[in-house]
């Protein structure tokens, strides 16, 4: 009988621990991993009259920024290939890789990347931006 009363103590224990709030209700913010990076993801569309040129000129100033700002750690691009059709117009994909959020905002105000926006901003019909930094296991 004692190990029955034991084993659901333990059982009791385990759920309580799980299910655990904060005292004001919320559930427990999902622990970072150390060193987790931050992957800034920007999506282009670029206006009708873009000529392929002046695009080919954006992505090379594009490319040039992580030379221009130490904080960026990673950059990757490529022009929309999936076959879902579910990219409404955007065409350009980027993703910026920093350690953490502090040089992410460091990044923004960057003059560098005020001067990008002046190059790129007249020639976009959409832009989307979405910053994430890995939850996963």
């Amino acid at each position: 009988m004692k190990h029955i009363v034991a084993i659901i103590a333990l059982a009791l224990l385990s759920i309580t621990q799980t299910y655990a709030h904060t005292p004001n209700g919320e559930p427990p913010a999902k622990k970072m991993k150390a060193n987790a990076t931050v992957q800034h993801i920007v999506l282009f569309k670029f206006k009708a009259e873009t000529t392929p040129e002046k695009v080919n000129e954006i992505v090379a100033a594009f490319e040039a920024l992580p030379s221009q700002i130490k904080e960026i750690k990673g950059f990757k691009w490529g022009t929309n290939n999936s076959p879902e059709k579910l990219n409404k117009g955007l065409t350009h994909a980027f993703i910026l890789t920093f350690d953490n959020e502090k040089d992410r905002d460091t990044y923004l105000p960057h003059p560098a990347h005020k001067k990008f926006g002046t190059i790129v901003g007249p020639w976009l019909a959409e832009v989307t931006v979405v910053d994430f930094t890995d939850q996963a296991k």
